[in-house]
């Protein structure tokens, strides 16, 4: 231990999930599936912890919940709770459903298609 956090050598200080979500183990407002596609706003942020920086920068457009928590590294659970702190503070947004759908369908797809070549 080093200055009262975990350590690993090779990965850095380690911060457990539930600090990160302050315990908290469901986003508030509407949940989010593992297919909800999630877009930042572009709103300007101000003193946000890195988790939530990460979580802005790897979504300018929209981007499944899903393929998000793959480019984050963060587990899905704390994700979404992370996500619904950053819908209330308008810092994300969830495209129509309309949307939705057609992004849905193209991971699908997509995935479909991975797996097909794997064979």
């Amino acid at each position: 231990m080093t200055g009262g956090r975990r350590f690993d050598g090779e990965a850095g200080p380690v911060v457990r999930p539930y600090t990160m979500t302050r315990g908290r183990t469901r986003s508030s407002g509407t949940p989010f599936g593992l297919l909800t596609p999630v877009m930042a706003t572009g709103v300007p942020r101000r003193n946000l912890p890195s988790e939530y920086v990460s979580i802005l920068d790897a979504c300018p457009a929209p981007l499944p919940v899903v393929e998000l928590a793959g480019r984050t590294g963060l587990a899905v659970g704390v994700l979404k709770v992370l996500l619904g702190d950053l819908r209330e503070s308008g810092l994300i947004t969830v495209p129509s459903s309309a949307a939705s759908s057609e992004i849905s369908r193209e991971y699908l797809l997509r995935d479909l298609l991975d797996g097909l070549r794997a064979l």
